[in-house]
């Protein structure tokens, strides 16, 4: 079962892009995504950060660091009564 968790195939899941970070003099890392911050590390958590963003795809490092990743269930979640309103 190449490709597939739970019944999903995670090729039809888009890649994360458009993050990029800085680490500052201080040692802080600063995530940016599509010119936004999207969060600040410092301390430990900076450097286990840049540890796993330099050993694999930075992009979904950043992505799962910032939450701001899709989990699969949107268009599930968007077809749900209570999300409906007055579109029915």
């Amino acid at each position: 079962m190449t490709g597939a968790v739970s019944g999903r195939d995670d090729a039809a899941m888009p890649r994360p892009y458009g993050f990029s970070y800085e680490q500052r003099a201080d040692g802080t890392v600063e995530i940016v995504h599509q010119g936004r911050a999207a969060g600040t590390l410092r301390g430990a958590r900076a450097e286990k950060f840049l540890q796993e963003a330099e050993s694999g795809d930075a992009q979904l490092v950043m992505a799962r660091w910032t939450g701001a990743y899709k989990h699969g269930n949107e268009r599930l979640a968007r077809q749900h009564p209570r999300n409906r309103g007055a579109r029915g």
